[in-house]
């Protein structure tokens, strides 16, 4: 063979290698932006309806008309401008979104310090071991792109893929120029700590803090256990309807805060806030509602109001759309674990802010017109349009009498970029508003 042949040879014999590895590597499927297969969408008396009043499909994921009658009524601001502070219900703003002055570095205003540290599921007891789910590399959530649901159960999503593992994250912690060492501190926990969403954070609180509309605060970034949705160590922390998380960040981060960062914090609920976006959004408001003995403050950008709670829960089947919505399944009661029996929960059905006793949480939060709807395709349940849960929640929240203001924003995807660098500054002062500021 000559040498020209032995390199075509080579070359043909790499081509049909490369071409059957490629071929033998499935096809990421993408989000889903629309109506998944299969789904109910006429009839609302029928389990799992989707309703899709006022939603336009041009557009992916579609956008939502803010008149829809499923949702509060709200005030229409003028385009680019925001609720006046300490403004209290729920309001329209958009499509304009240009980012707040104080999002940028100002000369002469004094800059906190941030320290860093590392924290690994071998140094938790809540979190150990942690929750690896196997996905197609590349392939972001591939495995459960794919999965089915429960039989007669379209919110119970099956995950085989997912094993014991191990986590590691990182913890930023801000301490303002004009904290005093020895002293307790206001504070306030970000969830998907060192996401490009924060990265106006540490600006902002240096210039709100200067200018005396929210107190000199420590804020602690905490990063997420890893992956994202049913099966992962994220997932797992931040939509599981419980108190665990909270409890996480209460008895293994906050002791290592004060260690690391050389800062005394409050045991003052009225002085702990929770920040968050899309899951670490709704984990943000889950701290509060399990503990408002430790949390009385929570922002949230597109906070994720919807069945995204895995393993599946027989005790609440809707996850957390069940906070301001019964579960879209069959008309039956929930169910609840006594002395490892399950048996029907009392009242059956009832939203769970619906159902309780108003607690001392005041909540802000926006959701976008083009907002996640049903992103993966294989669990139509009627509980996974993210504008639609947040307009819900703000109803309920209402009907209770809770302090909060709620955005409804045009022209906003999913946690905003541009949103949050519209609102952060006065939802922060929002948020804040009542503490005393020294």
């Amino acid at each position: 063979m000559t040498n020209s042949l032995s390199v075509l040879a080579g070359t043909l014999i790499s081509l049909v290698s490369f071409t059957s590895i490629a071929l033998s590597q499935p096809a990421c499927v993408t989000q889903n932006m629309a109506v998944p297969l299969g789904a109910n969408t006429t009839d609302k008396a029928a389990p799992f309806f989707i309703d899709t009043t006022g939603l336009d499909f041009k557009t992916a994921p579609p956008t939502r008309d803010p008149s829809n009658p499923n949702y509060p009524r709200a005030t229409e601001l003028p385009d680019g401008t925001l609720p006046p502070s300490g403004a209290e219900g729920n309001f329209i703003i958009g499509p304009t979104h240009n980012p707040a002055p104080e999002t940028i570095a100002k000369e002469g205003v004094p800059r906190g310090t941030t320290k860093s540290f590392t924290l690994t599921s071998k140094e938790s007891t809540i979190y150990n071991p942690g929750l690896i789910r196997d996905d197609v590399a590349g392939c972001t959530n591939s495995s459960i792109m794919t999965t089915v649901t429960a039989p007669d159960d379209k919110s119970h999503m099956i995950v085989t893929t997912s094993h014991p593992g191990i986590w590691s994250r990182t913890i930023d912690v801000y301490v303002p120029a004009q904290y005093v060492r020895g002293t307790e501190a206001p504070f306030i926990v970000v969830g998907d700590g060192g996401s490009n969403a924060y990265k106006d954070l540490a600006t902002t609180l240096d210039n709100l803090i200067a200018q005396r509309r929210v107190p000199p605060m420590i804020a602690i970034q905490i990063g997420n256990g890893g992956q994202d949705a049913q099966g992962s160590q994220r997932g797992r922390e931040y939509d599981a309807v419980s108190g665990d998380y909270a409890q996480f960040v209460e008895r293994e981060v906050l002791p290592l805060v004060e260690k690391n960062a050389d800062v005394k914090l409050t045991k003052n609920p009225d002085g702990r806030a929770t920040m968050g976006l899309s899951s670490s959004g709704v984990a943000a408001f889950t701290m509060a509602w399990f503990y408002p003995d430790l949390y009385h403050r929570v922002l949230a950008f597109s906070p994720t109001m919807v069945n995204q709670q895995w393993p599946h829960d027989p005790s609440l089947r809707g996850g957390a759309w069940e906070y301001h919505s019964a579960w879209t399944g069959p008309a039956t009661p929930n169910l609840i674990s006594k002395a490892g029996v399950l048996t029907p929960a009392e009242p059956p059905g009832v939203p769970l802010i619906v159902a309780a006793p108003v607690k001392p949480i005041r909540f802000w939060f926006f959701g976008g017109d083009q907002d996640l709807f049903y992103p993966n395709p294989t669990i139509p349940d009627g509980m996974h349009d993210w504008t639609l849960s947040n307009a819900l929640t703000a109803k309920v929240l209402a009907e209770k009498g809770y302090h909060y203001q709620f955005l409804f924003v045009r022209n906003a995807k999913h946690v905003d970029r541009p949103t949050i660098a519209q609102t952060l500054p006065s939802a922060l002062e929002w948020v804040w508003k009542g503490y005393p500021i020294p």
